[in-house]
């Protein structure tokens, strides 16, 4: 059973072109599109130009006459997703009536998600304007706060960041997942999957419940691609996929805009303008090679004789990235044995944090760390205030990553059991540029600290650099 309007009740599209509520805002031809994806979205009856726009953007030749239960919007930048979304939740929230699947005291919510509360807005402000453009709906409102709005009718529209933590407990009669394809956690390595399995338990109390995703694309990996890859085209699917360039659902935006985004990036480009996954971007490591290589339960090992160890840190000034520092040394039957893996989260005093690594690095009798080449001459200066000599690495950290590779997938590497370790060298991204070059680095809004100074110890093992770390000034020093 759906929660559906009555008879009588307007639909979406009369809500769109009412001059009394939304008319003005939809006015002319350029929302042709917009208006297909809707009926699509609600299984409203389409005329012919409505099901030839909907065939191009869904793969599918027959339009559908039931409502979606989910619905993924791969739309290019400025289509004006986030826009339409901000209508569905407002028409969701105010004109259907959720009380008969509540218990006394409950509410039904509305989530918008995003990656982080600010981004969250851009949604929350287009709604908060729908609202108070209306009398009728603005008299519903009986309670609002920067992340929330509540109404009349037990609806309350939140915003939410993207963790799996969020939106559980929720009676949820809709979410809006924005930009779900650049999501990023500290707290998960998948976190688009994991919300996306978390929401689902919270909205099977509500029937009709919509999960709505809207996102331009990125690589070819997550939950964004995965729905795209198994649900595109696929006829009487319940879960609506609509992919569309910018222009063919915001005619407005100006071609030159985009004819310059292609001239000075051209696979970023079609992503953001075009809404093509990405083919130039791959993952570093599968989740499965960096299981085999994991010591479940090995946090730290301590320091033995007559074993040299190597280290590196990836420095930071404190303020914003973490600073880390790993230690490894050379397995008995050959391979990197990574020991120790240490992480200082800003807010910290660099003074500080180097006076505790360099006492870690006493303890296994290192007395020359290499580092990450980006941090200036600040590193040095403090380590050798602290007695360690620091040495910038010759290889820039995609080197590093290039050279780790091989010792991960041969089974040559043993990494102590550190989730964040694990998310981060899961978040690393293959990229090749249109000259042909490939760069290995974090994804974007992503952290690579723990991932660069592991890796930067175990090819500090086995290199020849990390070999003249271990004679320094003409004698062993550690």
């Amino acid at each position: 059973m759906r929660v559906m309007a009555r008879r009588n009740d307007p639909t979406i599209i009369d809500v769109m072109t009412d001059t009394h509520l939304f008319g003005s805002w939809f006015r002319g031809e350029s929302w042709n599109s917009w208006f297909a994806f809707l009926k699509a979205l609600f299984g409203l009856p389409m005329s012919d130009e409505e099901q030839a726009i909907f065939t191009e953007h869904t793969g599918r030749s027959e339009a559908p006459t039931q409502p979606a239960r989910e619905a993924w919007l791969v739309v290019g930048r400025r289509g004006g997703k986030s826009l339409i979304a901000a209508l569905v939740v407002v028409y969701l929230a105010c004109l259907r009536d959720y009380r008969s699947y509540l218990a006394p005291g409950e509410v039904a919510t509305i989530a918008m998600i995003a990656s982080d509360r600010r981004q969250a807005r851009v949604v929350h402000r287009y709604i908060k304007g729908f609202l108070e453009s209306v009398a009728m709906l603005k008299a519903m409102i009986t309670r609002q706060t920067a992340e929330s709005i509540e109404l009349s009718n037990r609806v309350v529209i939140e915003i939410h960041s993207a963790s799996f933590r969020a939106v559980r407990g929720y009676s949820l009669a809709a979410t809006v997942c924005d930009e779900i394809a650049f999501w990023r956690s500290e707290e998960s390595a998948n976190p688009d999957a994991e919300i996306i399995n978390g929401l689902r338990p919270g909205m099977a109390t509500i029937p009709g419940a919509l999960l709505l995703c809207i996102s331009s694309p990125y690589a070819r990996r997550g939950a964004l691609w995965e729905t795209y890859h198994r649900h595109f085209g696929e006829v009487h699917d319940p879960v609506l996929v609509w992919q569309a360039p910018t222009q063919a659902m915001n005619p407005s935006v100006p071609e030159h805009v985009i004819a310059q985004a292609l001239e000075e990036d051209e696979p970023a480009a079609r992503a953001e303008w075009f809404a093509e996954f990405r083919k130039d971007i791959e993952q570093f490591v599968n989740r499965e090679v960096l299981d085999a290589v994991t010591v479940p339960g090995r946090q730290q090992l301590a320091p033995m004789r007559g074993v040299d160890y190597y280290g590196f840190c990836d420095p930071s000034g404190g303020s914003s990235d973490s600073m880390t520092m790993a230690i490894a040394h050379e397995a008995e039957k050959g391979g990197v044995v990574l020991d120790v893996l240490l992480e200082r989260r800003p807010p910290f005093s660099p003074a500080e944090v180097v006076a505790e690594f360099a006492a870690v690095l006493s303890e296994y009798r290192i007395a020359y760390v290499q580092g990450d080449a980006y941090a200036g001459i600040w590193p040095r200066e403090a380590f050798g205030k602290a007695g360690v000599s620091y040495q910038p690495s010759a290889s820039p950290k995609s080197d590093l990553y290039r050279e780790f590779l091989p010792k991960l997938n041969a089974g040559r590497v043993e990494l102590l059991d550190n989730p964040r370790l694990i998310r981060q060298l899961l978040g690393l991204e293959r990229r090749t540029a249109r000259s042909g070059k490939e760069s290995i680095d974090h994804a974007p809004g992503g952290h690579d600290d723990l991932a660069n100074a592991a890796a930067g110890a175990a090819v500090a093992v086995e290199s020849q650099e990390g070999r003249v770390a271990a004679w320094y000034g003409g004698k062993r020093v550690i």
